[in-house]
């Protein structure tokens, strides 16, 4: 994936669920949610062990999150081993069936599944594997600055 194409859905795109946001402030997943959050974009937690992260309600699982919110799902950001994606992507497939989005399935740094990759592609959704949604933004950000 081209870096353009990396600024171009962190252009448009502004809500993120956040599957694997941890509660714990020191965990990377916390870390990247708030920054994003911080720096605009909608956050919606998914974690099956904890009622509210970042001041935001999390829910269990992408189909346990309310329709009239699924609706607005553009990002499904994974902070889950890798082994752990496909039934995740199932998840979002059903949710682009019935809503038309989310658009993309962005898996974090160190996060990469061929098998997940390939269904997400075939179900018209954008992958990226193995990327850092924060440091991306970050780097978006510094060269928008720059322009």
């Amino acid at each position: 994936m081209s870096q353009e194409e990396i600024e171009k859905i962190l252009q448009n795109y502004k809500v993120i669920v956040v599957v694997g946001l941890s509660r714990d402030k020191n965990k990377p997943s916390n870390l990247v949610a708030e920054y994003m959050k911080t720096n605009g974009y909608q956050i919606i937690p998914v974690n099956p062990f904890v009622n509210e992260i970042l001041g935001e309600k999390s829910y269990k699982n992408l189909l346990e999150i309310p329709a009239n919110i699924q609706k607005k799902i553009e990002i499904v950001n994974i902070f889950r081993r890798s082994d752990d994606v496909p039934p995740i992507v199932e998840q979002a497939i059903k949710l682009k069936i019935a809503n038309g989005i989310p658009y993309v399935i962005w898996m974090q740094q160190g996060i990469f599944n061929a098998r997940a990759a390939k269904m997400t592609r075939k179900a018209s959704l954008t992958v990226v594997m193995d990327r850092c949604i924060m440091v991306e933004h970050k780097r978006f950000s510094t060269s928008a600055g720059k322009a």
